[in-house]
């Protein structure tokens, strides 16, 4: 007897330990008031170890960020401003590619109101947000503040426990059977040294646009007349280089300042966002198209001369103000040449947030300055330098090609964000090989631009670069028909948002008939996948293959990961292709339900008004578990195949492969 009460109770604890709802967040509110109108909403969240939950300020195109929702807020008060946070976390995401921000142990959003309505006594609200670890869950809180009575002593606070909070999700007390596929642990993005890596890759790429720009024709012949005002106008040699120093480092400064100038007045953290939103894409295109046509010879981007004239004044005089002047003329009547770039830096430092606008700058100023300083110390080395002439127009104009092509990039977002379908797979690259094909025709000088210096012959250095566009168009060319282009694949939309998800010339499809089955669509590898579930399951009947049900989401970072890193390989995939039939539920999916499909879950008390709340409410209630990726095998009953291991979430190759043949071998008995 004692034997069969150890095993029940070994066997609880061990359901207990491994199977239950997961709520990663737990979450304490208060409310204070802070003038006659005015109160401060609090909302402390204790994160469990190796759990992020991703902030407001997430990108678009990133996992899916932190939503805050005033459900009573028409005609009862106003928000002061967006809800601030506490101290977050900034790491690049390989997958989503996008700079994406989390939370850590700790979460902290704050949020002021105004009572427009004397008589509310509550506030109601709901946070939406996403919490990772190996896998992903999507959550909605709901809170009630109640309006605290005024305090003669000062200042009064009611907290409000966790008790009191409604939470939509689960009632993890009333499921007690629930079953959760626990997995290979995946740490938490390491995020100090990813953000450090990408501020070094700003840096770079501003460094060497500012080389770049040092070969203008706005830039360039400022050199020998500046070294040599230094080392003829100078008492001593030595005091020549010192002035030619501070002089870089005045260029430097001025940068440096105008990065400082963009992060104070927008904000670190609003610049991030305002990069990210379809409304700046659009705007950042529109932006580098006008650079780009300045470049390529449309027309010049000048500065007032009024500014450069009074400057100029200045800098006729003597001293450290005056050298600090040259360098801010400099600035002034180069900037029909080093403004597009300037202009197109801020914008890409602009989606890394944070300091990312000084570094650029920093990298960009650093890049034009340290040849002055060399040469007024070097000066003999002015003799090595090529002549000014035509060739400098050339490196103008070729970037401005770059610019036009970078534009589109822009573009691309917001049509992604969107789901316009506009700007598809095959329509960018079709731009990019137009952009890219006329640069290298300009390149081998068949065409020629309106600045351009009449030349019968083109050097070798311009010929070669030429092949090198010429091979990279070439190399688009069969992205038309469904390659992959692994070398720009950060750049062009993926490959299921196209006209054809196998390009140009092909059936669309990948079916032994070359029709896709009613409610299908391509997916990734070219998979066939049906995103409703009683269409795939009567697709299953007909050919009479088991089912696996997929619960992902559009923000998923480890569904994308699985399918990149498990679904890739030839096992998994000749199975996923050949000997199953999958069905791919987005539980983040926010299109609305048909009205008469709305309802309140019997399992959650959530109610159910988008698609996604119908598979997040369908995997709970049948699965008992709220993670993704959630996969299942099932039969043409809807009966898991996989006795043992009902469902899987992420993990190896080998057991993926292992459990999906387990399952297929039990379809097939």
């Amino acid at each position: 007897m004692k034997k069969i009460i150890f095993l029940l109770v070994a066997f609880l604890a061990f359901a207990n330990g491994n199977s239950q709802i997961l709520d990663p967040v737990k979450w304490t509110t208060k409310i204070e008031k802070k003038s006659e109108n005015n109160y401060i909403l609090t909302f402390n969240g204790v994160i469990e170890n190796d759990w992020h939950m991703y902030s407001q300020f997430t990108p678009d195109g990133g996992p899916l960020p932190l939503e805050v929702i005033f459900k009573n807020q028409k005609g009862n008060f106003n928000l002061v401003g967006k809800a601030k946070e506490g101290k977050t976390t900034t790491a690049y995401n390989d997958v989503f590619e996008v700079n994406e921000t989390f939370f850590v142990k700790n979460a902290q959003i704050q949020q002021e109101i105004t009572l427009v309505n004397p008589k509310i006594s509550k506030i109601e609200v709901a946070l939406n947000y996403q919490v990772c670890k190996q896998s992903c869950i999507n959550q909605e809180k709901k809170f009630s503040f109640v309006i605290p009575s005024v305090s003669k002593t000062g200042v009064e606070t009611i907290k409000i426990d966790t008790a009191k909070i409604i939470d939509t999700t689960s009632k993890s007390e009333e499921i007690k059977d629930a079953v959760v596929t626990v997995s290979k642990a995946q740490d938490t993005p390491s995020s100090k040294p990813e953000k450090q890596k990408g501020l070094w890759s700003i840096f770079f790429i501003a460094f060497f646009s500012g080389f770049a720009a040092l070969l203008t024709p706005c830039v360039f012949p400022m050199i020998p007349m500046t070294v040599s005002f230094f080392t003829k106008h100078s008492k001593t040699k030595a005091t020549g280089i010192v002035n030619a120093i501070f002089y870089g480092l005045s260029i430097i400064f001025i940068y440096v300042a105008l990065g400082m100038t963009i992060t104070w007045v927008f904000g670190a953290d609003a610049l991030n966002v305002l990069s990210t939103g379809v409304l700046f894409n659009i705007i950042f295109f529109i932006i580098l198209v006008f650079f780009a046509f300045s470049f390529l010879g449309a027309f010049e981007i000048m500065l007032p001369n009024s500014w450069a004239n009074k400057l100029d004044k200045q800098a006729g005089k003597t001293g450290i103000i005056a050298i600090f002047f040259m360098a801010l003329v400099l600035a002034i009547v180069s900037f029909s040449c080093t403004g597009p770039i300037v202009g197109t830096l801020l914008v890409q430092a602009a989606s890394q947030g944070g300091i990312a606008p000084i570094i650029g700058m920093l990298g960009f100023s650093s890049a034009i300055a340290i040849p002055f300083m060399l040469f007024a110390i070097f000066p003999s080395w002015l003799h090595s330098l090529p002549k000014s002439g035509g060739w400098m127009n050339s490196v103008k104009v070729s970037l401005g090609f770059l610019e036009l092509a970078l534009a589109f990039k822009f573009l691309s977002n917001a049509d992604l964000v969107l789901q316009l379908h506009l700007l598809e797979r095959e329509v960018f690259l079709a731009i990019w090989i137009a952009i890219f094909g006329t640069f290298a025709l300009y390149l081998f000088g068949k065409i020629t631009m309106p600045h351009d210096s009449p030349s019968e012959h083109i050097s070798v250095g311009r010929l070669s670069l030429g092949l090198v566009v010429l091979s990279f168009t070439i190399y688009m060319i069969p992205g038309l028909w469904g390659a992959p282009l692994k070398l720009i694949n950060a750049f062009p939309p993926p490959m299921e948002y196209s006209e054809s998800p196998l390009g140009f010339g092909s059936s669309g499809n990948n079916s032994s008939t070359g029709i896709l089955p009613d409610g299908a669509k391509l997916g990734p590898h070219q998979i066939v996948v049906f995103d409703d579930y009683d269409k795939g399951m009567a697709y299953a009947k007909t050919i009479n293959k088991p089912v696996m049900l997929d619960f992902t989401g559009y923000a998923c970072v480890n569904c994308r990961k699985m399918e990149n890193n498990v679904w890739s390989d030839e096992r998994v995939l000749s199975i996923l292709k050949n000997e199953i039939v999958l069905i791919s539920l987005y539980v983040d999916d926010k299109r609305d339900l048909p009205k008469s499909e709305q309802h309140i879950s019997k399992t959650t008390g959530s109610e159910i008004e988008t698609i996604g709340d119908k598979w997040a409410d369908f995997m709970i209630s049948k699965y008992k578990t709220n993670t993704q990726p959630l996969y299942v095998l099932t039969d043409l009953n809807g009966n898991s195949l996989n006795e043992t291991t009902p469902t899987i979430s992420y993990t190896s190759v080998e057991e993926y492969v292992n459990w999906l043949k387990t399952g297929i071998s039990k379809f097939k008995k």
